[in-house]
């Protein structure tokens, strides 16, 4: 299984419905991809501030198989989503960090 793990500092002036909504449209991902297990999202509750580097929101998708994560990064609806979370991200891209792990 692969656990794909992403990070987000989003700009201040993204609010947490905007957030929730965003999350919202990737957990709909769920049903939609197959092979997709499970999707979490929440805030970063860490007390280790200085190391979190104001990445305060993720989430995660586990996946049967890199293949299976595959689908869902080349899936015209991620894409979307995703443009959308690059917008609303601190810096675009430097706002995101991703980190896939094989659980």
């Amino acid at each position: 299984m692969i656990r794909h793990i992403v990070f987000v500092r989003f700009r201040p002036d993204i609010s947490q419905d905007q957030r929730q909504a965003l999350f919202a449209e990737l957990a709909a991902l769920k049903a939609l991809i197959p092979g997709t297990q499970d999707f979490v999202c929440g805030a970063n509750i860490s007390p280790e501030e200085p190391v979190t580097h104001d990445f305060n929101d993720g989430f995660w998708f586990d996946f049967d198989t890199a293949v299976t994560r595959d689908a869902y990064l080349i899936d015209e609806r991620h894409k979307k989503i995703g443009a959308k979370l690059v917008s609303a991200a601190e810096g675009g891209l430097s706002g995101i960090q991703v980190f896939d792990i094989e659980i």
